[in-house]
């Protein structure tokens, strides 16, 4: 059976163009077969990318590095560019299919976004350093795979950088919880809705 997270899908194409508003703007992306939530935006990318741009307007930092951890078709890297131009924005995904909607998403939505084809951030120039990492985690690729997904981007990030993860209760959200005061120190939940959680850990130097 393919899922979302095979490296190479290999069920027959079936493109569609999807609509999605937020803050104010209107986006549309292509989607297709064995990718992520293809039909829609779903819930918890939404709540993310809403409590994602609130709190980096909050803190006000001046541009940095971008990561979409896993970023499917390339809404939350294509989105976040949009609404902060002065950040350098990158994503990973280990679906090739996946990879080559999102970059062509962020053409279609006018912004530039280096979405690279990884297992996590094995394929990632080692040089770059993160100082803002979202996650929707592929929780039906198990536990481990989550979990590496924190410790490698934990191992990425610049001080001071924050980590946002949204997760269902019931797909594991009190252990990500968990994992994260682990290797932060800190964990702190910015929104709840519809049975999700948004998170956020800051790496302190």
């Amino acid at each position: 059976m393919a899922h979302y997270y095979d490296e190479r899908p290999d069920a027959p194409s079936d493109r569609r163009i999807i609509e999605y508003r937020v803050d104010g703007t209107n986006f549309r992306f292509v989607t297709d077969s064995n990718v992520f939530s293809r039909r829609e935006v779903d819930f918890g990318t939404d709540l993310m990318i809403r409590e994602v741009i609130a709190d980096v307007r909050r803190d006000a930092r001046d541009g940095g590095a971008f990561l979409d951890l896993g970023c499917g078709f390339g809404v939350v890297g294509t989105v976040f560019k949009y609404k902060f131009m002065r950040y350098d924005c990158y994503g990973v995904d280990v679906n090739s299919r996946a990879v080559s909607l999102a970059r062509e998403n962020a053409l279609g939505n006018n912004v530039e976004v280096d979405f690279v084809q990884s297992d996590v951030l094995d394929n990632l120039d080692n040089s770059v350093k993160f100082d803002v990492v979202a996650t929707n985690p592929p929780v039906r690729a198990g536990k481990a795979v989550v979990f590496r997904f924190y410790e490698e981007a934990y191992e990425r990030m610049n001080n001071g950088g924050a980590l946002y993860a949204v997760l269902q209760r019931k797909q594991g959200a009190p252990s990500t919880e968990k994992k994260l005061l682990e290797l932060f120190g800190n964990c702190v939940t910015l929104g709840i809705d519809g049975g999700y959680r948004v998170m956020k850990a800051v790496k302190e130097g």
